[in-house]
């Protein structure tokens, strides 16, 4: 019997397509364009096994794609044509990069002999490569359909090991029609985590074992090690904090899981920080404060990432595998610790009377919202002032339930990626909340939602103005407006004319009496929120508390 794998004749789409397949891609987002029509009839073959999702913009391609990977941690791919298709896309590559997300976007090139020369074809860049690598944890070329395994092998690996990230593979016009023998491979393993340093461990858990007020910080990077998560913060009787990509891993429900406003208050008293998986954003950025004598342990995969901030100690690992060592370390060293539920419950309901009262009517919504919702649906928020409320306001109680970009912070990416987070979860309900300036990145989606029954709750609150721009040059500017008021559409006859059921509200019993009916449709619909500018109280004082507002 002969060892020599079994060859395929193949052209590079159809490479391309049975890679994407055999690695677990069932769905994929995009637009098709000539410079793709090869890559597309391949998937067309396979529509059984990878179903075509078309968006109205690349951008939309790209946002959904995440959205898919954010709601399931599994790969979000798209494809676009290149040059002008590939920028179009270019912000949700940048989120996917800092939102440390598995997103693969699949392009095309000029015809091969004509890369790098100049000549002005159709859709070339000057070096398109060169930019993907910038935008991307990692990018490449086929050559020849040959190549397609190894590439898109590659393209997986990089994309699932270590700290995730977008990748991008491009192959050119004319070689995606070549036709060869292609040995296919199977699908690809990630190389195994770093594992933590036993020396460093001890180290930690002494300094742990001495601490009398620690704090634990997740993001991103602990979803795979909630259970590790809790059992840690039981033993020490330590809250949970998380800001973006950690929410719900404990739960808001959960007494030690503290919203960012309640974790604030905590944290001035804190002699120790535990940080899994995170930037430490919250902290460094946007509480700007650190206890004074504070000791710092962090554990991150990313051996790049533990000098990016002093710590006592840097664990470079996989969150499970150091925490589960962690905690065996400490079970004897931290017994017999009181409670502090208590406590902790006790200041979560002071900080979110404190909050309900000032930020409104932002929080009311919001309520409205999670009421609405049951424990697994999920809140795609926006860059809006619902939008940053929720951010501490929002309770979370389950991971990847709460979408955000980021610290991209890019204004329009919820409405798209609310799409992909619905053709990800289509039992799921979703909500999508949009200030009027950001849903209008996006709003000829609404054609998308409606072709493919993609059932998103659109929430726009129509404040007329891009409202953060717009206080800030009211208080920093005297009142000098530029570029800030906005002249919008009827929201809701536009979406009517999507086909999209639409309704408009004006105060946050009205959006609570509608949204019950709504997520039980489980259909595409739209509600404008009707708010008279400069009504909605700043969210910044329980966010920034350093500030000034």
């Amino acid at each position: 019997m002969s060892d020599v794998p079994h060859a395929v004749t193949q052209t590079s789409g159809q490479a391309i397509v049975d890679a994407l397949i055999r690695n677990g891609v069932d769905r994929i987002f995009g637009i098709p364009g000539i410079h793709t029509y090869l890559l597309m009839d391949a998937l067309h073959e396979r529509r059984e096994e990878i179903q075509f999702i078309g968006t109205r913009h690349e951008q939309a391609a790209g946002y959904m794609a995440y959205g898919y990977a954010k709601a399931t941690g599994r790969v979000g791919a798209y494809t676009c044509v290149p040059g002008p298709g590939v920028l179009n896309s270019g912000a949700a590559l940048c989120t996917a990069y800092a939102a440390n997300v598995p997103v693969i976007c699949v392009t095309s090139e000029i015809p091969s002999a004509e890369i790098g020369r100049g000549h002005g074809i159709l859709h070339e860049l000057p070096d398109q490569l060169a930019v993907l690598r910038l935008l991307t944890k990692w990018a490449a070329r086929i050559n020849h359909p040959s190549e397609a395994p190894g590439v898109l092998s590659e393209a997986f690996r990089q994309m699932l090991g270590g700290r995730q990230g977008p990748v991008a593979i491009e192959c050119p016009w004319d070689v995606l029609g070549v036709v060869a023998p292609v040995v296919a491979l199977a699908p690809a393993v990630p190389a195994e985590p770093p594992r933590a340093s036993p020396a460093l461990l001890e180290k930690a858990a002494a300094l742990i074992a001495a601490a009398e007020r620690p704090v634990i910080f997740v993001g991103s990077g602990a979803l795979g090690a909630r259970e590790e998560v809790r059992a840690l913060s039981k033993l020490l009787q330590a809250p949970v904090i998380a800001h973006r990509g950690g929410r719900g891993i404990v739960g808001n429900d959960e007494p030690a899981g503290l919203d960012p406003a309640a974790g604030y208050e905590y944290w001035k008293g804190a002699d120790l920080a535990i940080a899994v998986g995170t930037r430490m954003e919250l902290p460094y950025i946007r509480w700007q404060h650190r206890p004074a004598g504070l000791k710092t342990v962090r554990i991150d995969i990313d051996p790049r990432e533990i000098p990016r901030r002093p710590c006592d100690v840097g664990l470079v690992a996989d969150a499970a595998q150091a925490l589960a060592a962690l905690n065996a370390a400490l079970e004897s060293r931290t017994a017999g610790r009181a409670s502090r539920e208590a406590q902790w419950r006790a200041l979560a309901q002071a900080t979110r009377q404190r909050y309900s009262a000032a930020v409104q009517p932002q929080v009311g919504y919001l309520d409205a919202i999670r009421a609405a919702l049951p424990r697994e649906g999920i809140l795609v928020e926006e860059i809006c002032q619902p939008g940053f409320t929720a951010r501490f306001a929002y309770p979370v109680f389950e991971p990847r339930t709460y979408v955000s970009c980021g610290y991209q912070d890019n204004l329009g990416f919820g409405y798209m990626t609310a799409l992909g987070v619905k053709a990800a979860k289509p039992d799921t309900p979703v909500v999508s909340i949009n200030g009027d300036g950001g849903f209008l990145f996006g709003v000829q989606e609404l054609a998308t939602a409606a072709q493919h029954g993609l059932g998103v709750i659109a929430v726009v609150f129509n404040n007329q103005c891009f409202g953060n721009v717009r206080r800030d040059q009211k208080m920093a500017f005297g009142g000098r407006y530029i570029g800030s008021e906005l002249v919008n559409p009827d929201f809701r006859a536009l979406a009517q004319a999507f086909g999209i059921d639409a309704h408009r509200v004006e105060s946050p019993a009205q959006l609570a009496t509608l949204l019950p009916s709504l997520v039980a449709a489980n259909a595409p619909a739209l509600i404008e929120v009707q708010v008279a500018p400069d009504s909605e109280a700043s969210p910044w004082p329980f966010y920034h508390p350093w500030a000034k507002y």
